[in-house]
């Protein structure tokens, strides 16, 4: 199994690439507003770290790499999964905002736990 097969089996990495798609999805429409184009950039560039920071650990091989960067990738996951809930709820309808948030906590929920395997027990 190659390394690219291999993180493609940690969920979180699959469920992060899925967020990022759909906030593309979601976002697109909302492009145009001038209300919301700042929050647009923002909210992709967030979802876009998620996977991408699970990708630079994935590639460092060291646990305690791997784990900083799970660390940077939850960070993005609650900033994403904030936006949603917190600013997107005025353009989006209520079961998108639900549905991501749910998403995010899916994500950030993996994570932690992943975090919590990798680091050194005291």
């Amino acid at each position: 199994m190659s390394q690219n097969d291999s993180l493609h089996q940690f969920i979180a990495y699959r469920k992060a690439c899925e967020l990022f798609d759909l906030a593309v999805a979601d976002m697109t429409p909302l492009a145009q507003n001038p209300l919301c184009a700042r929050l647009v950039t923002q909210q992709i560039a967030s979802a876009d770290s998620v996977s991408s920071n699970i990708e630079e650990g994935y590639g460092r091989r060291s646990p305690a790499d791997y784990a900083r960067f799970l660390v940077i990738a939850r960070g993005s996951a609650a900033e994403t999964r904030g936006r949603y809930e917190q600013r997107f709820k005025h353009w989006l309808p209520p079961d998108i905002v639900t549905a991501r948030v749910a998403l995010c906590d899916e994500i950030i929920a993996i994570l932690s736990a992943t975090i919590r395997t990798l680091r050194p027990k005291p």
